[in-house]
């Protein structure tokens, strides 16, 4: 279910945006061409001048191959949601879990490595 932000405060949503496509080793002009948009005006978002509209949003999203919400949230068009943040983690945790290939030992590693990953807190022992 999503929900529409009242007062969120988000991260920088241009530095997401910019940390999202270094880390896919895309540069500013591919990301702009995939997305649609100008370079001047993806660099704009970048830094933190520019409000992108929801569309706008959402072509990056796809050229950077993330979710569309996670954007929306950085930019507080939805609220946060802790399975539109993490992609429903609990499904994950929960596949790990019953997954009897593993050792209990490799099950806690790998739900612990996923949850840093997602940015959630340490599950509590």
């Amino acid at each position: 279910m999503l929900y529409i932000a009242s007062m969120v405060k988000t991260p920088d949503l241009g530095a997401f945006i910019r940390e999202q496509r270094e880390n896919s080793a895309m540069s500013l002009r591919k990301l702009a061409e995939q997305a649609g948009v100008s370079n001047p005006y993806l660099s704009q978002i970048e830094r933190g001048l520019r409000k992108p509209s929801a569309e706008i949003l959402k072509a990056i999203a796809r050229a950077l191959q993330i979710r569309t919400e996670a954007l929306y949230q950085r930019a507080g068009l939805l609220e946060y949601s802790p399975d539109l943040a993490t992609g429903n983690s609990r499904g994950v945790i929960e596949a790990i879990e019953a997954d009897d290939t593993l050792t209990t030992n490799q099950k806690e590693a790998l739900a612990s490595i996923y949850r840093s990953f997602a940015g959630e807190e340490p599950k509590e022992a």
